[in-house]
């Protein structure tokens, strides 16, 4: 049941509607492991050196033409992490400008990075599509 890859799923509507033409098929355990590295892997690079774009960056280049599983998960895990630096510099910047008072923002940035990564390495791992909600999708 969780093996199956499941095109009805609402979260990831856009991108099942383009895989629902073809008729579903099973998410081997390498393609999950792959899309659960591309989560992973932004979170990890994140918490220890700040540069959490490049471990999804790598698989997604890696594995985009191989996998259509692996290359939504890879552009997804790319997507957030790019947002999230963007948010973390501009909430780190207000922060410095009312000299500390917005503390809790660059925290509250940190959070949502480890929530939302571990829902989606989640989400992988299930064989499941998932798209972070409420960012901007610059790599398409």
């Amino acid at each position: 049941m969780g093996d199956e890859f499941d095109p009805q799923d609402e979260s990831a509507s856009s991108k099942a509607a383009e895989m629902s033409e073809a008729e579903p098929r099973a998410v081997t355990q390498e393609e999950r492991t792959w899309a659960l590295f591309a989560h992973l892997s932004g979170l990890l690079a994140t918490l220890f050196t700040g540069l959490g774009f490049l471990g999804p960056l790598i698989i997604w280049l890696i594995k985009k033409d191989s996998s259509s599983f692996v290359d939504h998960h890879g552009k997804e895990a790319l997507n957030f992490q790019l947002n999230m630096l963007i948010l973390f510099v501009i909430s780190l910047a207000f922060t410095l400008v009312t000299c500390g008072f917005a503390f809790p923002l660059p925290l509250a940035v940190v959070v949502l990075n480890i929530v939302f990564s571990i829902i989606a390495t989640l989400k992988a791992n299930e064989g499941k599509l998932y798209e972070y909600p409420y960012i901007v999708r610059m790599v398409k």
